[in-house]
């Protein structure tokens, strides 16, 4: 397989992929309080019209710069694929979120103007950002250039919240930036076809022979 960042998938299928991701529950429930703080990270110009004009037209295939900008630079998009991968790896059955290009997702997620997603927008990208303000400040590198397993151990310990523990404003941030994405690739994960079968979901399949109904229901309808 490609390697995660060797191309992006298409905007049309991107679109589709968010449509279908956002009908899904896995990401309704933010999950993340606000942490009350400043950032201290500049966030990049997003989109600042006058509500959002039409949604896109899942047919057509968009060329460069229409509808909105994507977000992520070459850094962020590998930060971000490699959060993908140690989220959902592969395994015998499927392949990793990054080979599938789930952060191409939230990049188009976190970059759409869709009120849902702005706060996303921000989580996304002040979390990317302290992340390796984390990883300097205790390896003297960024994340992507830690060795793999200093990246687990970093997302392990971001993933693990003690109750009652007396967690820096800092790290509450991140984790909660973490939790977020962590929900970001599993929703984008499980709305693609490979994750789908990953969990055993059939969906609309034709069968060849359908079972009878249990006999205590026809009789309570009378179709006994």
């Amino acid at each position: 397989m490609n390697s995660p960042l060797s191309d992006r998938i298409d905007r049309r299928t991107a679109l589709k992929w968010m449509a279908t991701a956002a009908a899904s529950t896995t990401l309704l429930p933010r999950g993340l309080a606000q942490v009350p703080g400043e950032p201290g990270v500049t966030i990049a110009g997003h989109y600042e019209g006058e509500g959002y004009g039409a949604d896109p037209d899942l047919v057509k295939t968009y060329a460069p710069g229409e509808l909105w900008p994507l977000t992520f630079d070459d850094h962020q998009r590998r930060t971000a694929a490699l959060l993908c991968g140690l989220i959902i790896p592969a395994d015998a059955q499927s392949p990793s979120a990054a080979d599938l290009k789930v952060h191409d997702f939230i990049d188009e997620w976190i970059s759409s103007p869709y009120p849902g997603q702005r706060g996303d927008r921000e989580t996304i990208l002040t979390g990317l950002a302290e992340l390796d303000v984390l990883c300097e400040g205790r390896y003297n590198a960024k994340f992507v250039d830690l060795r793999i397993n200093q990246q687990a151990q970093v997302c392990d310990q971001l993933a693990t919240v003690r109750p009652g523990a007396n967690v820096p404003l800092e790290r509450q941030r991140l984790q909660g930036f973490f939790r977020r994405f962590r929900d970001l690739t599993a929703g984008g994960f499980y709305t693609t076809p490979e994750g789908m079968k990953d969990v055993g979901y059939l969906g609309n399949v034709p069968l060849a022979e359908y079972p009878p109904p249990p006999a205590d229901l026809l009789e309570r309808l009378g179709l006994t």
